[in-house]
Parts: structure tokens; sequence; C-alpha cells
């Protein structure tokens, strides 16, 4: 049996290419670092003195710099490639998380996010398409899941090293979201070589229509799907850390715990579920599936009795619910997508991300300081609920369009 699961390890990790795995260490440098965001409601709050309408509002110009970022980098990595607007944003956005660290009135900590998260935003599409530049088409889900397998294991350890910070000092966490971003555009020139991509390189003409994704219907029902499903997925990361601080009374030691208990699960074993499940079922089966997960564990946020071990059952319970969903959403846009248009769809799914970050910190601070948190986990209860069912109803038309179009 033991050695059956060492072997389905290997398989999951195997015939992935070398630039890769080079862009996933990259990645894994960047995301070791994250520590401002699942903590800037608590700063903002806590140090700062901010309301947490204030904190909701900060954390959704986040959301709004996110969206201007995607656009242009969508538009920039169609252009000119994914490989220099990498190094950029990586550049950019650590030398505005150093800046932002030394903003404290509200007004210009509003207008350093704002840039601060343009900056860092725009690197998305650009990685996304450098994924599917780099890996082979047969693998792609799973070079994917790699990608998202360093970044939880860079959460993993930006969580629990930044709760241990920002019991000591706040700023130290801009001062290590920075120089990590910084090292991260080092290595990335170190380990890959200039690539050229992108139209203004482009010596071929290409015959095929570009579709737009603007066009797409069914991308476009996916994307509103996707904002739904953000906007619930978000609170765990920025306003449950204000409910475990305020209400369950946890410590930032123990949020940061959980923050990374979130990331060494999809370590241990998004991969080989990944491997295990992919090609079995249509991409929104899983989907759905995973959404479902995540609004039944806001639900039992309310039903569990309040202690650090129902925080760590909920957490778990969601992040299996993220490794069921957030794989084969990546795998959805991709496989709509052609080398000439990939930017744009990229762009896309990462604006419907930014999208929900405006969309889920407002609105949850506003639910949770009008109401409660209880009112606003039952609240996310429900929406992934109508999310998940979206998410079948989706599965059925492509179905139905595969159908006509085979017969």
């Amino acid at each position: 049996m033991l050695q059956a699961t060492i072997q389905q390890y290997k398989n999951a990790y195997s015939g992935l290419t070398p630039k890769t795995w080079y862009l996933s260490l990259v990645m894994l440098i960047n995301r070791s670092g994250t520590m401002v965001v699942p903590f800037m409601t608590i700063y903002c709050t806590q140090s700062l003195g901010f309301s947490i309408t204030q904190a909701g509002i900060i954390m959704g110009l986040f959301g709004l710099g996110a969206i201007v970022g995607a656009y242009a980098g969508g538009i920039i990595t169609d252009k000119f490639g994914f490989y220099p607007l990498q190094v950029g944003a990586l550049l950019s956005g650590g030398a505005m998380f150093i800046i932002t660290g030394y903003l404290q009135s509200f007004y210009s900590l509003a207008i350093g996010t704002f840039i601060l998260s343009l900056c860092n935003e725009s690197f998305r599409p650009a990685n996304a398409t450098a994924i599917a530049y780099y890996c082979n088409l047969s693998n792609r889900t799973r070079s994917y899941s790699l990608n998202r397998l360093a970044i939880n294991l860079g959460w993993a350890v930006g969580g629990a090293i930044g709760g241990f910070l920002a019991s000591i000092n706040y700023h130290l966490l801009f001062w290590v979201d920075g120089c990590t971003n910084i090292a991260a555009a080092l290595l990335l020139v170190r380990l890959l070589p200039y690539v050229k991509s992108g139209s203004k390189h482009s010596t071929q003409k290409h015959n095929m229509v570009k579709q737009s994704a603007y066009k797409d219907k069914i991308y476009l029902a996916f994307i509103a799907l996707t904002v739904l499903f953000a906007a619930c997925f978000f609170q765990l990361f920025t306003i449950l850390p204000v409910m475990y601080k305020t209400q369950w009374h946890l410590s930032e030691q123990f949020i940061g715990l959980l923050m990374a208990l979130n990331g060494l699960i999809i370590v241990a074993i998004e991969m080989v579920l990944v491997f295990t499940l992919e090609g079995k079922k249509p991409l929104t089966t899983y989907i759905r599936t995973g959404v479902l997960l995540i609004g039944a564990g806001y639900a039992l946020l309310n039903i569990f009795p309040i202690s650090g071990w129902a925080a760590i059952a909920c957490i778990s319970i969601m992040t299996i619910g993220e490794i069921l969903s957030m794989p084969f959403m990546n795998s959805f846009w991709i496989k709509r997508t052609t080398e000439s248009n990939r930017g744009q769809y990229a762009a896309m799914y990462t604006i419907a991300w930014s999208i929900a970050q405006i969309t889920g910190p407002t609105g949850g601070s506003f639910i949770a300081d009008k109401y409660s948190f209880t009112t606003l986990c039952w609240v996310l209860a429900v929406i992934c609920l109508i999310t998940s069912a979206g998410f079948f109803l989706l599965g059925t038309q492509i179905n139905r369009n595969e159908n006509k179009i085979a017969a």
C-alpha cells in the first residue's frame, strides 16, 4: 500500500518539463514572501486604527488595481510577450511593497495599495501564458497545478512566518514581501533565457480568426460564476482573519498557522488528486463540487462551537474544495485559447478574480459590520450553493453544444 502511494506521487510529478519546474521555483520564491495581503485587514484595523469598512475599501482598491493591471497585462502579453512583463512586474511590485509599508494615512495607503496591485497583478496573465508556453500539452493541468503548488507552499511559509513577524512589527511584512518579489525577478532572469513571444515578434501569419474572449458566451458565463466563487473564496484571507481575531480571540500566530495549513494541504495532495482525476469527468463536475465544499465550510463556521479546532476543520474542508475547483478552472479557460489570444483569456480570468477582490472584501466587511460575522458566513454559504448550481448548468450547456457539433 505504501509503495503504491509512493509510486502514485512519482507518477504525478513525472513528465513535466525542466522549464516548468524553473518557473514554479520562481513562483515559490515570490510567494514565500506573501505576507501583506492576508494580514492587511488586521494591519489596517489593529495597527493603523481604521474601521473595518475602511479596511474593506483598502482591499477593494487592491482589487481595482488588479483589474487595471490584469487588463494591461493581457494586452502587453499578447503584443510584446510574457517574459519582459514578468520581470518588470516583479521588480516594480517589489519596490511598491516596500514603499506602501511607510504609508499610514487612509488616503495615502489607498493610493499606494492601488498602484501596488496594478504593478503586482499585471504579472498574472504573463505568468499564466508562460506556463502554457513551457509545458507539454499532455500535462498542462498538472503544470498549472505545479505552479499552484509552488504558490501554496510559498503561502504556507509566508503565512507561518508572517504571523510571527506581525506579532513583532507589521512593517517587516512589507519589507519581506518586497524583497522576495525582487529576488524572484532576478532568479527568473538567471534560470530562464529571454523568450520572444507576442504579436510584435511573430513571423507567422495566422489564417485562423482570433476568437475574442469578450465574445465567447460560454467563457463569459464561466467568468461571471468565477467572480461569485472568488468573492466568497477571498473572505478566507481578508475578512475571516478579522473574525478569528476579534470574535474568536485567536492569536496572530494561530491565524498565520491557519493560513499555512491551507497551503500545506494543497502541497500534500493536490498534484496526486489532479493526476488521478484529470480526464475522467467533465471539468465543471470537479469545479462545482469544490465550490459546494467551500460553501459547506462557511456554514460549518456557524454550526461548530467556537474553537481553534473548529477553525482548523473548516479551513481543511474549504481547502479540499479549493483543490477540486481551481486547477480545473485553469484547465477550463486555457482549453478555449490559442497562442494568439491566450493573454486576453488569461487577463479576463485574472480580472474576474480582481473584481472579486473588490466585491468580496467590500461586501463582506459591510455585512460583518452592519449585521454580524454569523450573517456573513450564511450569505457566503448560500452564494456558493447558487454558484455550484450555475457550474452544473454551464456543464450541461457545454455538453449540448458538443453533441450538436458531433451530430
